[in-house]
């Protein structure tokens, strides 16, 4: 197997990368000269000190899509092999993005208070569409509840993108398709929040995601349970997009644009897709936005699976499907819009510590706030430790520009990378209440300091 290598500024190196080759000599380096793994700060620092860039291979270490979650751009793309050859070629037109259109954000702790209410009531409604097709009485009854909760999601998740975000990514125990209808309209209006889709678009696209599977009721759940199919047995599988659509065109006040997200969400930019195999820009936005999220969550909670695989490994081969199955600014902006650790990750830090995320950091991704759990043994802490990646950065920059301390002196915590669910004994829904618990209580006591004060 050849090497594939790829270019990297020193600046994006990450732990995890194996290193191919520099910009100068090896000879005039420390390092040896048949390549190696970067697997601490140390030797990032010594490169940087050395070189400008390097070169790494993405086929014994880790690829370059952590280093540029912040600088990731569309950029024309090679054909490198049969699967690329048959990327999408004709043009399509760029995204029209309003960035910072919702600016304003709750803090985490009072939106989830409603968010975790809401969060029930969107299941509930999901299950009882789904539910009354089953037993054949779907007369468009439930569908009035449906689109309320589903702008409720949407409100929610414009005030605070992490509240919703934390009730979709734990796991409760519920049915897989209605898991999956709720987990994937999380993902579509966080998507859609970050690009700056009005919210009337918004509304839409939550009950397009939310009811996209509605024609599944009318297959065999033998069929849909199958991991490999024949290819009858696939066209059968397929006839669930126009099942739904016209369980949909049957309900009185269905809006058409949410029965459009539905019929197109299994389409793909190259033609591949289906039911109709529409290919580039005749696939409407939120039905790329939809085939989007839908293979996100697929990949991330495939069926039938205990775990969900990391989300890193799920960035990485969407990534790799951009401008085949999927438009690439489209893809981009996802990844940058999710971040490569959403909420709930488990992730391993450069100390060899455990920790989860609990709070994104919007303005630098790569930094959110964590919870450490594990010491770098592995061993369980005896209290959880709160760490604010970013501001934790910031402080030991701020000691670099003062010259204080030199870098050799300071060891930036980094998160070296992302780990499968269950990789370790860690209750991600203990973690989360634990953490939502202590920022309430926080914000308790300062309101009762600032009451006391006064009086």
């Amino acid at each position: 197997m050849g090497i594939k290598q790829v270019k990297v500024d020193v600046n994006e190196l990450t732990i995890g990368m194996f290193v191919s080759g520099l910009d100068r000599p090896w000879s005039q380096t420390p390092f040896p000269l048949q390549g190696f793994y970067l697997r601490d700060l140390g030797e990032i620092n010594q490169l940087k000190a050395l070189c400008h860039y390097v070169f790494i291979d993405i086929e014994k270490g880790r690829g370059p899509i952590a280093a540029n979650l912040k600088t990731l751009a569309p950029a024309k793309s090679k054909p490198v092999s049969r699967e690329r050859a048959s990327s999408y070629s004709d043009p399509v037109a760029p995204l029209k993005i309003q960035r910072g259109l919702y600016r304003e954000v709750e803090p985490l702790q009072k939106e989830v208070k409603r968010a975790r209410a809401l969060h029930q009531k969107v299941y509930d409604a999901v299950v009882e569409v789904v539910k009354q097709l089953e037993e054949n009485q779907w007369e468009g009854s439930s569908l009035g509840e449906t689109k309320r909760v589903a702008s409720e999601m949407v409100d929610s998740v414009l005030r605070n993108p992490d509240a919703f975000t934390w009730l979709s990514r734990v796991q409760e125990k519920d049915e897989y398709t209605y898991s999956h209808a709720v987990r994937s309209s999380v993902w579509a209006i966080l998507f859609g929040r970050h690009i700056g889709l009005p919210k009337r678009d918004l509304d839409v696209l939550a009950m397009g995601v939310l009811l996209k599977d509605v024609g599944k009721v009318q297959l065999d759940a033998s069929l849909l349970a199958k991991v490999e199919r024949s290819p009858e047995e696939e066209r059968e599988y397929e006839t669930f997009v126009e099942r739904g659509c016209d369980i949909l065109r049957k309900t009185p006040g269905m809006e058409p644009r949410v029965i459009s997200v539905v019929k197109t969400h299994c389409e793909r930019l190259n033609g591949s897709g289906f039911p109709q195999g529409l290919s580039g820009d005749k696939i409407p936005l939120l039905g790329k936005i939809a085939g989007i999220v839908t293979y996100y969550d697929y990949v991330t909670n495939p069926r039938g699976s205990r775990h969900p695989i990391a989300p890193s490994k799920a960035v990485a081969k969407l990534y790799e499907l951009r401008n085949i199955q999927f438009q690439e600014e489209l893809v981009v902006e996802f990844i940058r819009a999710i971040g490569l650790y959403p909420t709930g990750t488990l992730v391993e830090l450069s100390t060899g510590e455990v920790a989860v995320v609990v709070e994104q950091n919007f303005e630098r991704r790569l930094k959110p706030k964590v919870i450490v759990v594990l010491d770098s043994y592995k061993q369980p802490i005896e209290e959880y430790l709160l760490l604010d990646l970013s501001e934790d950065d910031k402080r030991k920059q701020a000691l670099l520009d003062s010259g204080k301390k030199t870098r050799y002196e300071i060891e930036k915590i980094e998160i070296a990378r992302d780990l499968e669910p269950g990789s370790y004994d860690v209750d991600i829904a203990g973690i989360r209440d634990h953490y939502l618990m202590k920022t309430e209580k926080k914000g308790l006591m300062a309101l009762l300091s600032k009451l006391t004060s006064k009086s």
